[in-house]
């Protein structure tokens, strides 16, 4: 069993589908979405549908959150306001409601699936360094827990001590936990613009990070057509 698990799409279709081409090619069987399907980019519903078709495993992102809902968005960065706005617009009341059904967590297999972490999912706290990841194991209740948010593809692993790695593939060894951030699909921020996504190997234990290229171009020209601001466009090239 090789399970894709991948997040972050933020609304980039010509991302999600060079992902989904990529893991089709590396014989995946199974799919997870980290959530964050919409936001900052121009193919919400689009996005949203693809998702929703695969019919897999989906936990619901801030940004699913925001874009469902009817609140204040006020407090928000602006850009990120800017484009949510604009994505409510987009989308139906029946794509806004599938998205506010999504569950927080999820258990798949033996692993569990969260798009921040798992003492308080709903306040899409973010965890960018080894003492931001103790709190999350504290609740971790399966060996491993894959998650996003952060859009940054990193390995946190508790033993005698909670350690932070960065690395393309590992293996899971009995006595460990392990909370893996997938990276971003739509927009990554370690400075490498590539979709990023994982390949967990159940059968060897292997946990895999890919890094795929896309149509840059035709996304950013989108989001140029759409409106929507230029930055959000200039930093997916950025990779930040």
């Amino acid at each position: 069993m090789r399970i894709a698990l991948f997040g972050d799409i933020h609304a980039n279709l010509e991302a999600l589908e060079a992902v989904l081409e990529d893991a089709s090619k590396q014989s995946v069987t199974d799919y997870v979405c980290m959530g964050d399907i919409v936001g900052y980019n121009a193919d919400p519903a689009a996005c949203l549908e693809r998702v929703r078709a695969m019919d897999c495993p989906t936990v619901k992102g801030n940004h699913d959150e925001d874009a469902s809902g009817s609140h204040s968005l006020e407090n928000m960065n602006p850009v990120a306001a800017t484009a949510l706005e604009w994505t409510r617009r987009q989308l139906s009341d029946e794509q806004r409601q599938w998205l506010r059904r999504l569950r927080m967590v999820r258990q798949v297999a033996d692993f569990t699936v969260v798009h921040s972490t798992l003492d308080q999912p709903s306040h899409w706290n973010y965890v960018t360094n080894r003492f931001d990841a103790m709190s999350n194991f504290s609740y971790q209740f399966t060996q491993i827990c894959f998650h996003g948010h952060t859009h940054v593809p990193r390995v946190y692993i508790k033993n005698d001590r909670v350690r932070e790695e960065t690395t393309d593939s590992l293996i899971i060894e009995d006595g460990a936990k392990y909370f893996i951030n997938v990276g971003s699909v739509g927009q990554p921020r370690d400075g490498d613009w590539r979709a990023c996504y994982v390949i967990f190997d159940l059968d060897q234990r292997l946990i895999s990070f890919r890094r795929v290229e896309y149509d840059i171009g035709a996304t950013q020209r989108k989001i140029y057509t759409a409106g929507l601001p230029e930055m959000l466009a200039e930093r997916i090239a950025e990779g930040r």
